[in-house]
């Protein structure tokens, strides 16, 4: 039978996890010989080469279109287009020079950001190690078939979707792909279900993952797009990413801009229209109406707003690829977290050892009533408990794995939990190179699952040879008959030893027993190891992947801002509910809901127990992703965070998608909206507050620009009612909008963060950008701007007669008018008296230099013509400015009122 396998789950017979060697040898067509050079070439012809349709980075010419891709940038458009037409070449070309700066400027942010995530891609095991035609040959990944026989040995990167048929001691780390901390332990028989887990198919190793230890031998069932790898890189890249919440507000304001200027370009036509106006002048009006109430500078302060909050992140270690995601974290309303490498340190570290009777502890933080702290006592502690010394030599004498001390920490080879084994032994004083060195090998039994130990025959001097025993706690007792304490070998108590182990394991720790026998002599070369018997039990010791410094307080952060924080990871519930517990996400007994049980609910079911559900456990790609759509269907802004190809659907699916720079794959990177440079969860508060900080600017800068927009507005409409002649020309009112308004707004962005940023609760989704309490302050910013804009116009129009002169008064009233409304924007609900000016130095400059600009264009001969414009007398300035600073005492008057509330 020629071979056909679709995927690394061929639907031809069953799954290649439960079929026996011999029957994948008969479907693959091949042997412990390898392929001959012709069939590889048929098969390589027939299946493509091994490797995935790499995602292309968005092209320049995509990334600049993405910048119009805005309801508001449709309206300026729209708007560009009817001023060329009408001849008004002015206001449709500083329209276009608006859309192009803007453009400009989220070009090379989104670029930069481009760029800085493909410099974190790697390749992916560019060589694979292979038996052709009888012979050990090393050839391209890329090259690699379907019935290849691929050698595997310790540190290497699986190139394919592997069956394996042979294996010594190997342990294959999979988190990238399960999300599970710890290395799997491989072996070769046939598994009994046939719908296991990905992480449970014990004699599989798929593409990606990388050998911890041991060596193994498999034949290549997937290549390509065709491995477990390739499909969900092919989903991923198949499914449309979300809107993001700021991108959703856009829509809505656009909108509402769009029915405010539609209905206020109508009633100024009609109106026109009304009082006996021809209609080609009146379309003019309306026109430059239109002009007047869009905030053309609206995108391109938008854009720089963002751009900022990117670069503010960037030095918080998080790097923004597309600009609208800056503001999703700080509407985020629940974090998705993996465990591994983000709550977690991704290093396993011995916690707590049991010795003797009595608990010692090495972490501070693990430390409870009955624990000694070590790192305060062990010198002391060393020198008097020998069942201590003993279980930590024995963690050193039974270990394949090796450690040395580098600039950035211990360098780890091997099996995480045995060098974690190394570590504490160091830490506590005991060398173990010369430990080793002064405990020759005789003999070694080398673990294996069915056997579940470890043992090393080890010689000290001519005298004292030892049997060194490691393994799980209840393979040991059955081997031990008597316990080690400070007194001398006691007879063992296996009750109290198994209520040890059980304590550990119960906070989340991977326990291992040790024992040892002293022995007459080393075993003969000739004689086979004699089965461990007799033993003297010595300790437990338990580890686990550590949480990460800083993430309990993050965490909690996170909570006192309303955001919901939930492990979504692939490694066991026990361990999972422990961790959890250990950093705040949920309390010791809260449920945890598994990915078997998950797989059985309903939508319906699920939505009811995602919202008392924080720890998912044992979850395969497409129940992380079913969570997440769970929880979006309750309204919640979902960001979820991960680094392995299996958290890429998820990530693609949220709100917005957190990689890992450091530890992630290509996959999730290419999913992601966000990447963090040090793949720690405590980046993410930080990058919370600065989401929180640029949307409360947004906020800001667009409340400025629309309530001088309706002020506008409202003179346009309450003048032509009253049958005056327009306040401004449609020059003016772009000259209001780009240059003096367009120099306060970009300063706007600058400011700080407002003490308690972190302490109010997350936005609904459904807030716009402008919330209902600054609606109403528009309507009345925009009431009191127009009215005493209108009553200096009129006084100049009947004390001079002088319409020009009269329109220079009105200009220069508005003007003023923003240099002091600027001030009560930078708060929403702090007095602008407590604001420290200076505390954005940028609008104070911005501000002076708007006014100094204004004035120039005054008595400037080319401005004055540009701008129908005349110099005005002092008497007029006081006159101005008194009739400005109104609109400072009603803004604080409609703050007050919200704070007594």
């Amino acid at each position: 039978m020629k071979p056909d396998p679709s995927s690394s789950q061929t639907t031809e017979h069953k799954p290649w996890h439960a079929l026996v060697g011999s029957k994948v040898e008969e479907i693959l067509a091949t042997s412990v010989h390898g392929l001959d050079t012709a069939e590889v070439r048929a098969r390589l012809e027939r299946y493509g080469p091994n490797a995935l349709d790499e995602a292309p980075p968005p092209s320049p010419l995509a990334i600049l279109l993405h910048q119009f891709r805005s309801p508001l940038i449709y309206i300026l458009l729209i708007a560009a287009v009817v001023t060329l037409a009408l001849g008004e070449y002015v206001d449709s070309g500083v329209i276009a020079a608006v859309l192009a700066l803007n453009a400009v400027i989220g070009f090379v942010q989104e670029y930069r950001a481009e760029h800085s995530v493909r410099a974190l891609m790697q390749l992916v095991s560019p060589r694979a190690r292979v038996i052709r035609g009888g012979r050990e040959r090393e050839i391209e990944s890329r090259d690699l078939v379907p019935g290849d026989l691929v050698l595997l040995e310790s540190g290497v990167r699986v190139p394919a979707d592997l069956r394996l048929i042979s294996t010594t001691a190997l342990l294959i780390d999979e988190s990238l792909l399960t999300g599970e901390s710890l290395p799997v332990a491989k072996k070769t028989i046939a598994l009994e279900a046939v719908e296991s887990a990905l992480g449970d198919r014990t004699n599989m190793a798929y593409a990606g993952s990388i050998v911890a230890s041991g060596r193994g031998r498999g034949y290549v069932v997937a290549t390509g797009s065709n491995t477990e790898l390739g499909t969900i890189a092919e989903h991923v890249r198949g499914k449309e990413r979300a809107d993001t919440p700021l991108q959703a507000r856009m829509s809505r304001f656009a909108g509402i801009v769009g029915i405010v200027v539609g209905i206020g370009a109508v009633g100024v036509f009609a109106l026109g229209l009304a009082r006996g106006e021809s209609a080609t002048e009146m379309f003019m009006v309306a026109v430059a109406m239109a002009v007047a109430v869009v905030p053309e500078g609206l995108p391109v302060v938008f854009t720089i707003t963002l751009a900022l909050g990117v670069r503010r992140m960037a030095g918080r270690n998080a790097i923004i690829r597309r600009l609208p995601a800056v503001e999703t974290l700080g509407s985020t309303t629940i974090i998705g977290s993996d465990k591994t490498g983000t709550l977690t340190e991704n290093r396993m570290t011995v916690q707590k050892i049991w010795a003797g009777g009595k608990i010692f502890s090495l972490v501070d933080g693990a430390a409870g009533e009955n624990a000694m702290l070590l790192e305060q006592h062990k010198g002391a502690v060393l020198a008097e408990h020998r069942p201590l010394y003993f279980t930590l030599l024995t963690g050193v004498l039974t270990n394949e794995a090796d450690v040395s001390l580098g600039a950035q920490g211990y360098e780890i080879r091997g099996d995480p939990t045995e060098a974690a084994l190394l570590i504490a032994a160091a830490t506590l004083g005991l060398e173990p190179s010369e430990i080793r060195s002064g405990h020759s090998v005789d003999a070694e039994i080398p673990f294996e699952p069915e056997r579940q130990y470890s043992a090393s025959f080890r010689s000290s001097g001519d005298d004292d040879h030892y049997l060194f025993v490691k393994g799980a706690p209840e393979r040991l007792l059955s081997m031990c008959d008597s316990l080690l304490t400070e007194q001398g070998a006691m007879p063992l108590d296996r009750e109290a030893i198994l209520a040890a182990s059980q304590t550990l394991a119960s906070e989340g720790l991977r326990v291992l027993a040790m024992a040892y026998r002293r022995l007459s002599h080393p075993p003969a070369a000739s004689d086979e190891a004699p089965a461990p018997e007799q033993l003297t039990f010595l300790g437990l010791q338990g580890s686990m992947d550590p949480p990460r410094q800083g993430v309990r307080e993050a965490i909690a952060g996170c909570q006192e801002a309303g955001i919901r924080v939930i492990m979504i990871t692939g490694d066991h519930a026990v361990t999972a509910q422990a961790i959890g517990s250990e950093i705040g996400i949920a309390a010791n007994d809260a449920p945890v809901l598994t990915g078997v049980e998950l797989a059985r609910l309903d939508n319906e079911e699920l939505r009811r127990r995602v919202q008392q559900t924080s720890i998912y456990a044992r979850v395969a790609p497409e129940h992380k992703l079913r969570v997440v759509e769970a929880l979006q269907s309750h309204g919640e802004v979902v960001a979820v965070t991960g680094d392995g190809v299996n958290d890429a659907p998820a990530l693609k699916a949220a709100a917005i998608g957190i990689a890992m720079g450091k530890s992630g794959t290509d996959v999730a990177r290419e999913a992601s909206d966000m990447v963090l440079t040090d793949d720690n969860f405590v980046s993410i508060y930080a990058a919370v507050e600065e989401g929180r900080v640029t949307f409360d600017n947004l906020r800001k800068v667009t409340f400025f620009l629309i309530s001088t927009g309706a002020a506008a507005l409202a003179a346009i409409l309450a003048s032509l009612f009253l049958g005056w002649p327009l306040p401004f020309l449609p020059a003016q009112l772009l000259w209001l909008n780009l240059v003096t308004n367009g120099l306060q707004d970009v300063a706007l962005a600058f400011e700080p963060g407002e003490p308690g940023v972190l302490k109010k609760p997350p936005r609904r989704p459904q807030e716009g950008i402008i919330s209902r309490l600054l609606w109403e302050r528009t309507a009345v910013a925009g009431v009191i701007m127009a009215v005493g804009t209108l009553y200096l116009f009129w006084w100049e129009l009947e004390s001079t007669g002088n319409l020009g002169r009269a329109q220079t008064v009105a200009l220069t009233t508005m003007v003023v008018f923003q240099m002091f409304h600027v001030g009560n924007c930078r708060s929403e609900t702090r007095s602008i008296f407590v604001v420290n000016p200076f505390s954005n130095p940028f609008l104070f400059l911005a501000t002076g230099a708007a006014f100094l600009v204004h004035v120039s264009a005054l008595y400037a001969p080319w401005t004055q013509f540009i701008l129908r414009v005349e110099p005005i007398e002092p008497g007029v300035w006081f006159r101005i400015i008194l009739v400005a600073a109104s609109i400072l005492a009603a803004m604080e008057l409609h703050k007050l009122l919200p704070r007594r509330k």
